[in-house]
């Protein structure tokens, strides 16, 4: 297993990846060399054929790397406290934190953080490099559109649509569709 990202999302990602027993083979950084919990982490050297994650918290970020890494192996990393239905699908390269529940018929795409906590209801649809931060709750049928972020302990109500690109406000309570690359705070979420 190789990481290619060495900041405090890598971290968790470690932490995840120990539990699971899983050995991590290289950890990859531009800013390289260093150490990071004990690993050694070095310059990206491409051409191994083990699997890698994109251990970077920055959703733009992710999707940068995913593109200039090209065509190489990925994996999930999926916490075993972790609560997700059998019906469930979650695409390479995307990682599932601690205590996040996803349920039935709910869909993520490849590169998602579903982070600390996180509540996923029935058939929610999470688009690739998206990140549902610690503590959100989307209610059920929920759509989140490529690249979006829901800040911490924001609760998006059923049936709504959030567009691409869109960040959503820690703690804000979403009742209507948000369209794409806008920021929505507060209680009842309002575009700034």
């Amino acid at each position: 297993m190789n990481l290619y990202g060495a900041s405090g999302h890598a971290k968790v990602i470690i932490s995840i990846l120990e539990s699971l027993g899983e050995n991590i083979t290289n950890i990859f950084d531009d800013r390289a060399p260093f150490t990071l919990l004990g690993h050694q982490v070095k310059p990206f050297e491409k051409g191994d054929t083990d699997y890698y994650i994109i251990s970077v918290g920055n959703n733009k970020t992710r999707k940068k790397l995913a593109e200039k890494l090209g065509a190489i192996h990925y994996t999930k990393a999926i916490h075993p406290s972790a609560i997700i239905d059998k019906t469930v699908t979650i695409d390479a390269g995307s990682v599932v934190m601690a205590g996040s529940i996803l349920n039935i018929g709910s869909r993520v795409g490849k590169h998602c953080i579903i982070n600390t906590a996180a509540s996923i209801d029935h058939d929610c649809q999470i688009d690739d490099f998206a990140h549902i931060s610690p503590n959100a709750t989307l209610c059920g049928n929920v759509k989140i559109g490529e690249g979006s972020q829901v800040g911490a302990a924001a609760v998006i109500n059923p049936n709504i649509t959030i567009g691409k690109w869109a960040t959503i406000g820690a703690g804000a309570v979403i009742i209507k569709d948000v369209p794409d690359g806008v920021t929505v705070v507060g209680n009842p979420g309002r575009t700034i």
